[in-house]
């Protein structure tokens, strides 16, 4: 699915890893603070940690950091600072020990500063291996630590980071933010959070804050956004059924996050598309990517795999929970949709992706969507029950450890008489996905088994299955079945799909109705009126649709239209007001006086004032009104320097598809002289291609 893409997937390192064995880090106290104007943070640390056995170096991550002040049980000592690495010789005995130090950096990736005045923000992301560019730390996760952050910055702003809030002191202008851990985490979950946010709390059923955060001027939206975020969190604790393992669980949505979401211990933070209205919600709804990173609470957080082997300990969990709690929420027949579509996907990814589960380098889908696969075929085998007892011990006998696969196993063994063996090289160490084993379970679904039923009638014609059709169109079967027979209808003639048609168009259901507005190829005039009512749809992507097909087939009812349409918005990336503007450029006489200021907006969308969705939008829509236009490919060329590495994608491979016509090469050399440093060099290496 395309939320697995850009949900958290890291690598992991052991860089550390012998010498974990022999030396033991126990609490980190950090007090940081930061240079806004130069996106540089400086801070004193001071760990905590325990020698076992002789060791003769100690290393701390630590990237491209400027360090001093180095103290060791209160004495100065030597150290060297690889540029990588903190590294100590002296200093420290068996037993407990003290090192404190000073450090500065100016990070190149993990700690982002984004947007100005109201809008600015700091954020973290450390993923698999990398706070170490922020905080001198461990890329080890199996070196797990209890931390605490005091932060001080300007007290307009709010200031976010793990564990409960025990102090909050202002001095000046500037606030002192005391944040504190109780359990050990792993340092890739270290994080923290810093804008103007408005905040609410809502209690779970066992007592714990859920605090709920968004910027001040989406403050209208916080119900759409965050809807069941409790009822997930009980659902959790009853399902699950161990105790959510933190004190606090806040959420805090970010401009121009890597992926979807990151699960940092007590604190997620999530993109901000996500944040939407009660039409966007519709659409675009956070409730998956909630429940996936809350479920990391416990299975990545608690219990931390040992390595990128036993990845799936993680996402497959978490993606598997999160199916869960939507089945909870929306019933059996869209759990089982859910489990169908991945199925697909990954029989399809098996002929080509040679790796299996149990491999460092498997994809996110072989992790997220066959691991749960694998939990599901598992829970169907040995029982509900012992499923979750199995799982109850495991996270009980490993909180706040790291595990392997064996260890889950054994857990399972121990509830229930169940060759776990056989288990392991059919779904995790075999490459292929078990696609018997797999329909075999969902086909139990009456309405997969509907759905599986119209599939077969794709070749038939369509006065052999009209009749069937008008049923399910007419009954309250889930709406994948009826979007199926829409798309069978796209290669008959309309006058022969009239009928079905307009009985589609009467459904309450916006993805009964967009799949229309998708499949439609071309409009008649006789079902225009009908057609337009999509257009009142609460879907911004109906709307959108909707909106471009009627521009496209009726050039001389656009005036109209686009009058109708002029006040749209959409979502966070504009969709709608940037489509509107588009097209209102590209017709001829629509409010000639006008289009320069539409096309300064729309430009300005494109500006790097804006957020990377917007951008991409836009520079997508000033490309296909004049790919010739030098303001458009100078903001490409500045998007090859942005930190969202799909918007950096995106902006280098369009300046690679203009560079084949040798008049645009042109232009991008024509622009070179008066790009900034940076900006040339990116261009300079895409000319060179």
């Amino acid at each position: 699915m395309k939320r697995l893409t850009f949900l958290c997937c890291f690598i992991y390192t052991f860089s550390n890893a012998q010498q974990s064995e022999k030396v033991d880090f126990i609490t980190l106290d950090a007090a940081v603070s930061f240079t806004t104007e130069s996106r540089k943070i400086a801070g004193d640390v001071t760990y905590t940690f325990q020698v076992n056995s002789a060791t003769d170096t100690i290393s701390i991550d630590a990237q491209r950091m400027d360090i001093s002040g180095v103290t060791i049980n209160n004495r100065a000592v030597k150290f060297k600072n690889t540029g990588k690495k903190l590294q100590l010789f002296q200093g420290y005995k068996k037993g407990r020990n003290t090192l404190k130090l000073h450090y500065e950096a100016q990070p190149r990736q993990t700690l982002y500063f984004i947007g100005k005045d109201e809008d600015f923000q700091i954020w973290t992301q450390g993923q698999g291996k990398y706070t170490s560019h922020w905080l001198p730390s461990f890329d080890d996760v199996n070196e797990k630590v209890i931390f605490s952050f005091s932060i001080t910055y300007d007290n307009t702003f709010e200031v976010l980071s793990n564990g409960v809030l025990k102090h909050k002191v202002t001095k000046d202008n500037q606030t002192t933010w005391q944040y504190v851990m109780e359990k050990p985490m792993s340092s890739y979950l270290a994080m923290l959070a810093i804008g103007k946010f408005d905040k609410k709390t809502v209690m779970t059923a066992s007592g714990t804050p859920l605090e709920l955060y968004l910027r001040k001027a989406d403050a209208a939206k916080f119900e759409s956004t965050y809807r069941y975020s409790k009822e997930i969190f009980d659902f959790f604790e009853r399902e699950i059924g161990v105790a959510y393992p933190w004190k606090v669980y806040r959420q805090v949505p970010v401009f121009d996050f890597l992926y979807l979401g990151m699960e940092n211990t007590t604190a997620t933070i999530f993109s901000q598309d996500f944040v939407v209205d009660a039409i966007g919600f519709n659409d675009r709804t956070y409730t998956n990517v909630n429940a996936h990173e809350l479920a990391h609470q416990w299975f990545g957080d608690m219990v931390t795999a040992q390595s990128g082997k036993h990845h799936w300990l993680q996402e497959g969990f978490a993606t598997y929970y999160a199916l869960l709690a939507e089945k909870q929420l929306f019933g059996d027949d869209h759990f089982n949709w859910e489990l169908y579509e991945s199925a697909e996907k990954l029989i399809r990814a098996s002929k080509t992706d040679p790796k299996p589960i149990l491999h460092e380098k498997a994809s996110s889908l072989t992790f997220y969507q066959k691991g749960a696969w694998a939990l599901h075929y598992l829970r169907t085998q040995i029982g509900e029950d012992k499923f979750r007892l199995a799982v109850q011990n495991y996270l009980r006998k490993y909180a706040f450890k790291n595990v392997d696969t064996d260890a889950f196993l054994a857990e399972v063994r121990n509830v229930a008489d169940y060759d776990t063996a056989a288990f392991k090289t059919l779904w995790l160490e075999n490459p292929a996905f078990p696609t018997e084993e797999a329909l075999a379970i969902i086909k139990q679904n009456p309405f997969i088994k509907t759905y599986l039923g119209v599939v077969e009638l794709q070749d038939k014609l369509l006065v052999d299955k009209q009749k069937q059709f008008e049923i399910l169109l007419k009954s309250d079967v889930f709406y994948p079945v009826k979007e199926e027979i829409i798309y069978q209808l796209e290669n008959t003639p309309f006058e022969q799909n009239k009928p079905l048609l307009e009985l589609a168009m009467q459904s309450t259901d916006l993805k009964v109705r967009q799949a229309i507005s998708k499949s439609l190829r071309s409009i008649p005039e006789s079902f225009k009126p009908q057609y337009e009512t999509l257009l009142e749809d609460r879907s911004y992507i109906t709307q959108e649709i909707a909106l471009k097909a009627l521009w496209a087939q009726f050039p001389n009812q656009r005036f109209p239209l686009l009058d109708q349409t002029k006040d749209w918005q959409g979502f966070n990336d504009k969709n709608l007001r940037i489509s509107w503007l588009t097209l209102a450029l590209a017709t001829p006489d629509y409010q000639n006086s006008e289009k320069l200021k539409y096309y300064e907006e729309l430009l300005d969308y494109a500006s790097p004032q804006y957020a990377s969705n917007v951008r991409q939008n836009a520079l997508v829509n000033l490309l296909y009104l004049n790919k010739n236009d030098m303001n458009t490919l100078r903001y490409l060329v500045n998007g090859t320097l942005h930190h969202q590495w799909l918007f950096v994608k995106f902006s280098k491979d369009s300046i690679r598809a203009l560079l084949k016509n040798e008049k645009h090469r042109e232009y991008f050399q024509e622009l070179l002289p008066a790009l900034p440093e940076n900006e040339k060099k990116q261009l300079e290496n895409l000319l060179k291609e």
